[in-house]
């Protein structure tokens, strides 16, 4: 399921809104997944439990 989702691109060094979808790392804490619209990096956003 893609969202949008307020992340920081270490890239551009600015938070910018970006498309993601959900996954569950390996120590079970889920996080959004997607990449920066402008320059195209990896970005991620860790998730609270009711987000």
């Amino acid at each position: 399921m893609m969202a949008t989702y307020n992340g920081y691109c270490v890239k551009c060094r600015e938070k910018r809104d970006f498309e993601g979808e959900v996954v569950e790392n390996a120590a079970g804490r889920r996080m959004a997944k997607g990449v920066c619209p402008v320059c195209g990096t990896k970005m991620n956003r860790i998730l609270g439990k009711n987000d």
